[in-house]
Formats: structure tokens, sequence, C-alpha cells
């Protein structure tokens, strides 16, 4: 079979455009990925809510006032939960299926936001911290993975982007709470505990939801996966999907299971990988989760000293990320996944150096908060959705469970990294220092992007998988000696 007879190829959507899926065309895909995408909401509102949260938990806990390592700690502590959950969560969805592993993560989400609402004390909070943070870790990994397996080729950058704009709306949503709790009695445990209701809703969607079409296939599920797939498709398209389904499946067959080790013995899983887990690096380093964690507490450093005022004009950061990510979806599937993610990495290195300048200045509030809103602009529509877009496309089925998990790791490790050190390294430094920092990892993102990671717009997984083939032992054309160079983007044909 010629790559241009596979469904979702560029080839065949031109040659039956009949049969080509925009994004609002099917119902039935729509829900399944906001369903799924709760499980971005929760990351999403988790980031953003300890922001607010942190301020009146200082207040109510003299030891926290008094302690950076302490503040950090329960920012941080999710994050080092979700490291965990991210770990397994790679192992927990290829044995038990997506469906399984995404109602696994709602439950352990709701222990803990129980459990951080009714903390005596800021250890006990910290607990409440790390159980909301396996839930994440797991969901963080499923919910990219189940939409794409789900997800026709030509909007599957767009549906797993909407993942994203869960994340960024949760965010959002986040900062409303805060608001609305900020004269309530028991102010940080109302935001932290009202966490669980998204998670309980996804737990009973979830429960008439089916399982991703690839992942029954692959168990010998083949009726179920049909099934699934017939509401998906059309019937002409639907005998495509199935046969590439069943092509791939006993490709599968064929490999031995693989195992963590198994990713870097493999040259073309391993060049996959560093694709993968490098983008989510770039993603964390280049300071997203510093200006979500922290924004109002930033904010409060430029001069805006009022608890309220900070958390408004926060919530202007939420609003412009969840906006910028409802232009990626449209973006990412017609710009492409990698010039997006360069254009917009050149635009956050901008707002970085504004931000840095700010803070030298020291009398510049406003120019703080037009640095901040600036970096959301350029980095949500395309650093956002681009490394989860990415990872959840270009490894092979036997190996994107375990391969999206490392990656989500690579993600948690970087994250904790960072929002464990900015306010020691702003002290110590400098807040402007610490932010040219930043800006100097951009541009060593930049090149990364540049270099390495090709472009998936639009390829189905097949096709995907013969770039990571052809850079690791040469073109199709049997020509081994002449590599691809790691920054092209050529693909088969």
């Amino acid at each position: 079979m010629s790559l241009h007879s596979i469904p979702g190829s560029s080839g065949y959507l031109d040659a039956f455009p009949e049969r080509r899926i925009t994004y609002f065309s099917n119902g039935y895909v729509l829900v399944l990925t906001i369903v799924a995408g709760i499980g971005g909401l929760l990351f999403g509102y988790d980031t953003g809510v300890i922001s607010g949260a942190l301020l009146y938990i200082k207040d109510d806990f003299e030891e926290v006032k008094k302690s950076n390592f302490l503040q950090e700690t329960i920012v941080s502590m999710a994050q080092v939960g979700a490291i965990i959950g991210a770990a397994t969560g790679g192992w927990i969805n290829d044995a038990c299926g997506r469906k399984k592993a995404t109602l696994f993560a709602d439950v352990v989400f709701t222990a803990g936001s129980i459990v951080m609402a009714a903390a005596p004390d800021p250890y006990v909070l910290i607990l409440g911290r790390l159980l909301v943070g396996l839930g994440v870790g797991v969901a963080s990994v499923t919910a990219p993975v189940y939409i794409a397996e789900a997800s026709p080729t030509e909007v599957r950058g767009g549906l797993v982007s909407t993942n994203v704009l869960m994340i960024t709306g949760g965010q959002f949503l986040s900062y409303l709470v805060n608001l609305a709790f900020t004269e309530v009695p028991g102010t940080w445990r109302w935001m932290l505990g009202v966490s669980g209701v998204p998670a309980v809703i996804q737990f009973f969607c979830m429960l008439f939801l089916p399982e991703s079409p690839r992942w029954l296939y692959v168990k010998q599920e083949k009726a179920k996966a049909v099934a699934v797939l017939s509401k998906i498709y059309d019937p002409y398209r639907l005998e495509d999907e199935v046969d590439l389904l069943a092509a791939a499946a006993e490709e599968e067959r064929l490999r031995p299971k693989p195992g963590v080790w198994d990713v870097f013995r493999n040259k073309e899983i391993r060049l996959a990988f560093l694709v993968g887990g490098g983008l989510q690096a770039c993603q964390q380093f280049t300071g997203i989760n510093t200006v979500m964690y922290y924004s109002p507490t930033i904010v409060q450093m430029a001069g805006f000293h009022s608890n309220q005022l900070a958390l408004q004009l926060s919530l202007i950061v939420a609003a412009l990320n969840a906006a910028g990510t409802i232009a990626g979806i449209y973006l990412i599937d017609h710009m492409g996944r990698r010039p997006l993610a360069l254009s917009s990495l050149a635009g956050v290195f901008v707002a970085l150096v504004i931000l840095a300048v700010s803070f030298f200045l020291q009398s510049t509030s406003f120019l703080a908060v037009v640095g901040l809103a600036l970096y959301i602009i350029f980095f949500s529509p395309g650093m956002g959705p681009v490394p989860w877009t990415v990872n959840s496309e270009i490894y092979p089925q036997a190996y994107r469970g375990i391969c999206g998990g490392m990656a989500a790791t690579v993600n948690w490790v970087s994250n904790v990294i960072v929002s464990e050190s900015f306010l020691s390294i702003a002290a110590a430094a400098g807040t402007g220092a610490t932010f040219l920092i930043l800006a100097a990892i951009a541009l060593i993102a930049i090149v990364f992007v540049a270099v390495y990671v090709p472009e998936t717009k639009a390829l189905t997984f097949e096709e995907v998988e013969s770039i990571w083939k052809d850079r690791a032992w040469g073109s199709e054309a049997g020509n081994t000696e002449t590599l691809l160079e790691p920054g092209n983007s050529q693909q088969s044909s």
C-alpha cells in the first residue's frame, strides 16, 4: 500500500475530499475530546489555583509565610506527584486502557482535593497536593493519547490541542474561583476543595464513552474497535481505516513487547523520544509555569501589593492564555507544528527580555504586566499545544503509552525544577536576572526545534513512523549513507 492511499494522508484526502472531516463536523469525536479533555481542565485548574491560594495559605500558617522553601514545596509537591503519575501512567494506559486510566486519575484527584480542603496544617496540605499531582500526572499522559487515537488525521492537531485549551481554561477558571472566594471564610480551602468537582463529572461521563479504538484493536477486541470507528467515519472511509488498523496491529504483534530500556536501544524510537521529551523540557524551562504558578506573586513583586488586585491582573493573563490556545487549535493544523513552535518561542524570548528589563528598572510596574501579557500571547498558541500534540503522534502504537509517559515525566520533572527554584533564584540573583536566564533558554529551545523537530501535520501515525526510520537508517530509496539532517521536515511519499 503506498502512502498516498493511506487514509488521512494528503494524497488520499485530495483524491476523496468528501471524506475529509472538519473540527466541528463530527459531534461524537468532539464530545469524546471534551470529556477526555476534562483531565486537562484538572491539570490547568491545579496549576492556576495554587497561585492565588498561596496568598491566603501564608496568612493562615505563619511558618509558610516565613519560609520560601515551604511555599515552593506546597506549589511543587503536586508536580512531584505528577512525575510519579506520569511515569506510571504509560504502563497503566498500555495495560488497562485509556478509559480505565482516566477513571483511576479521577478517583485519585478527588481524594487529593478532599485532603487539601480539610488540611489542619501545611504538611497534610502537602500530602493532598501530592495526591492531586498523581491524578494530574496520569491524566496528562492519557488525555492526549486517547484523543489522538480517536481523531481523524486531518484534525488531530486541533483536537489534541483542545486538551491544552482545557488546561488553559482550567487556569482561567481557577482565577475566577480564587476571586469568588477572596471574601469567604476558609478562602484557600474552598479554592482547593472545589477542584474535585470536575474530576467527579469526568468520572461519570467517562463511564459512557468507549475505549480507544486503536487500543481495542491491538488487544484483539476488533468488533468493539470497528463499532467506535463507525461513529467517526463514513462507510467508505471506515473500511480503509480498519484496513490501516489491521496492518498496524499486525506489525505491532510481530514486535517484542517494549520496555523502558528498549526506547533507548531502538534508534528510531530513541530519535522520536529525543524530540518528544526535548519539546516537553523546552516548554517548561522557558518558564510557563513560573508565570502561571507565581503570576500574582510576580505582579506583587512589580509593585501591585493588594492580593485582590494581583489576582485580577493575573486573571487577565489567564484569559489571554485561553484565548491564545483557541488560536492555536486553528493554527496547528494550518500553519503546522514546527513553524508554530518557532514563532511562539521567538515571541517568548522578546517577552522575557521585557520582563527582565522591567525588574531591572524597578519603577516600571506597568511594563512588567505588559511583559507577562506578551509572554502568554506568544506562548499559548504555540509552545502550549505543540509539545503535547507532537508527543501524541510521533510514537508507534507499542511505544505510545510508555514514551508518552516518559515524555510527560520529563515535562513534570522540568516543571518541578522551575517551580521549586524560581523564588529562591529570584531572591539570590534578582527577578530581572532570573527572567534573563529564561530568555537564554528560549533561544536554546529555538535552536532545538529548528534542528530536530520534523513537521507532522496531517500525517498518519505510520507516515510519522517512517520519518524516524529515514533518520535512523537512511531514505527509502536505499541510500543508507545519507541520513536526513535532524531539522529536515521531508516526508516519505
